[in-house]
């Protein structure tokens, strides 16, 4: 088993010299975090605002990031159904160092950004998040998406883990929050997609602030789900960013409240030559049993990027999970066909 240190109590993130003072998980946002205290040059700052709405036919990712070097806003719109697709596209501007005014704590606080085609809002005052935009000439397309999504019930609990390097003044501050729901839409070529609770849509925000090292290879799996019998249940896993000698992000969500998970393993499919097979069957295991899953891949959603000094190569795998998970207090929760996500992601930048 590995060491869990949970954060129970409020606290700067970063201490005098620019390093996590106290590194752990947490079940609510409870490190301060403040730009001030990091002692990296600007251009290593990375701060960003990760959201997927979903449900078992489509989806939509919006990102408003500024890292350090580069903004970058982003969109994807993908289908799950007979005809899986996928269309992503975005927009780059150089050194933003800042100036996007990403909020400091993801309770409340709005961004909006506007680069070349994309106009994009994330509005948050406290109780419902509202994201509303608009990217022109779409996937090369000639016609715009637009979207108008608001999010709501966010759970009392979520994952915040606050994640050292081992290098000096880096560091990754990260949270995750499933299961709010979701009404709005997306306009694209003519096609209305609309989230609602009568087709069950559910967000998830990837909330981050940190200072990473040069390159890094991560895995993260997420999934929301409203269970037949009317229960919200979700989870968080991954591995391979920074030290996570103090805690692992893996957790399960229920009705609101967090389940802390020890070890959790991806075993995607290589072939012969050792090349990952993404769309090939993978499985997910777990050194204390809690959460098992057999994962049967339908969209790997990617843009990559490679100028070898710089690279940006995402996998982030859409698909169906079934199997078992098991909550603190030993209630078994069974899925089954849940449309979630996990993704293999390498970068150097």
């Amino acid at each position: 088993m590995a060491k869990q240190t949970e954060i129970i109590e409020k606290q700067r993130l970063l201490n005098a010299e620019g390093n996590i003072a106290c590194p752990g998980y947490a079940k609510r946002l409870l490190w301060e975090y403040d730009r001030a205290d990091i002692k990296a040059p600007k251009i290593r700052i990375k701060e960003w605002d990760y959201y997927y709405i979903g449900n078992d036919e489509f989806g939509l990712c919006l990102t408003i990031s500024d890292a350090g070097f580069v903004t970058s806003l982003n969109v994807s719109l993908l289908g799950f159904g007979e005809y899986p697709f996928q269309i992503n596209d975005g927009v780059l501007d150089a050194l933003p160092l800042g100036s996007l005014g990403m909020p400091w704590t993801s309770e409340k606080g709005d961004v909006h950004a506007k680069v070349g085609r994309a106009d994009m809002h994330f509005l948050n005052d406290g109780t419902t998040r509202r994201l509303y935009g608009r990217l022109d000439n779409f996937g090369k397309s000639g016609s715009p998406i637009t979207f108008d999504v608001v999010l709501s019930e966010a759970p009392e609990e979520s994952m915040v883990i606050a994640t050292p390097f081992h290098k000096d003044k880096h560091f990754y501050y990260n949270q995750k929050i499933n299961c709010m729901r979701a009404e709005g839409w997306c306009l694209f070529d003519g096609v209305t997609y609309r989230f609602n609770r009568e087709n069950k849509s559910l967000a998830t925000l990837d909330w981050g602030r940190g200072v990473w090292t040069y390159d890094n290879t991560w895995y993260w799996g997420s999934g929301q789900v409203e269970l037949p019998d009317g229960h919200l249940f979700g989870f968080n896993v991954g591995y391979g960013f920074g030290d996570t000698s103090a805690a692992t992000e893996n957790m399960l969500f229920y009705d609101g409240k967090a389940h802390k998970l020890d070890e959790v393993t991806f075993h995607i499919p290589r072939s012969p030559k050792g090349e990952y097979l993404y769309m090939e069957p993978w499985k997910f295991t777990s050194n204390d049993g809690r959460f098992e899953m057999n994962f049967t891949p339908i969209i790997d959603r990617q843009a990559p990027v490679d100028l070898k000094v710089i690279c940006m190569i995402p996998h982030q795998v859409f698909g169906r999970m079934s199997g078992r998970a098991v909550l603190d207090d030993g209630t078994v929760v069974e899925l089954k066909d849940a449309t979630v996500f996990a993704e293999r992601v390498h970068n150097k930048w």
